[in-house]
């Protein structure tokens, strides 16, 4: 079965013939060029692991949790990850509440496949005793407003809450050394997680099979385009997933000028998420200084 390409708005002949011509003069409606992406907005929660991104009109919001399970008979020593997906029908009146539609299972194989197959994340350290405990990590994503490509803004959302979540350290005890302690952050300081690199996925639209081609889509652009290609990679220039979708044929040329673009677009993002995240941790270590100030520095002046 095709997978579903655009939204379900319903558009007019004018406004798609509209846009159809704006784009086979390199315009957009929204005043972008083909290769310029939307305003990206990353913030933070008050707790760790929660983001929220905002890129153009399209709203996201992601969340990391974990907990201790089993590991899987196959891997032993490796901890898991899991993405789970949210369409509200606040967000797009397309999205029906209950279970999952087509477009959020493709929306979380995708990150999940930008993420898992390039071992962002290294599992191996999650595992607290082999064979029997290990860290189940979570990504919720939350879409709060579909404002078109969905993929990219969710992914940096992901991305964000897992650089910025910490899980409790644990420790071994006991006469046989197999008791679990698992420390409160008032104990021990919790842990972050080991991310090896960024997978980043930059996505485009297909309107024609050789020239037309733009990058992150609108919702309109989304309603009329006949074909869309997702690239995740990360700054080491690495292809971690590609992601085809619709009908349409795309030349070798165009896939590989995607590449060259792409490969420009998530050194940007990958510095943009990471200034983010370091200003983040300044204001959460301010924070803690001024609820823990010290001695000297708590006593008043006589």
């Amino acid at each position: 079965m095709e997978q579903r390409l655009a939204n379900s708005w319903n558009m007019t002949v004018n406004e798609k013939n509209f846009i159809e011509t704006a784009l086979l003069s390199d315009l957009r409606v929204d005043g972008r060029r083909p290769f310029d992406y939307r305003r990206l907005t990353i913030k933070f929660g008050r707790e760790d692991g929660s983001s929220e991104v905002q890129l153009g009109q399209t709203h996201v919001m992601g969340f990391v949790t974990a907990q201790l399970v089993q590991p899987y008979k196959d891997r032993p020593n490796e901890g898991s990850l899991a993405i789970y997906t949210e369409f509200s029908p606040m967000a797009d009146s397309s999205f029906e509440t209950g279970r999952p539609g087509e477009s959020a299972v493709e929306l979380g194989r995708i990150i999940d496949r930008g993420l898992r197959e390039s071992r962002a994340i290294d599992t191996e350290s999650l595992c607290v005793l082999a064979g029997k405990l290990v860290w189940s990590i979570r990504i919720d994503l939350h879409i709060l407003d579909n404002g078109g490509n969905l993929v990219d803004a969710a992914n940096i959302a992901a991305l964000a809450a897992l650089l910025t979540f910490r899980r409790p350290e644990c420790s071994l005890g006991g006469e046989d050394g197999q008791e679990l302690t698992v420390h409160p952050p008032e104990v021990r300081e919790p842990l972050p997680l080991i991310v090896h690199h960024l997978p980043i996925a930059v996505t485009f639209a297909f309107f024609t099979a050789d020239t037309v081609v733009v990058i992150d889509p609108s919702h309109s652009e989304e309603a009329i385009m006949k074909g869309r290609m997702t690239v995740t990679l990360n700054t080491n220039g690495d292809i971690c997933a590609i992601q085809k979708g619709g009908g349409v044929g795309v030349m070798h040329n165009v896939v590989m000028q995607c590449l060259r673009v792409a490969s420009v677009k998530s050194a940007d993002i990958t510095t943009k998420i990471k200034e983010a995240v370091e200003s983040y941790n300044t204001e959460k270590a301010y924070r803690k200084v001024k609820r823990h100030p010290s001695s000297a520095g708590g006593q008043t002046e006589r």
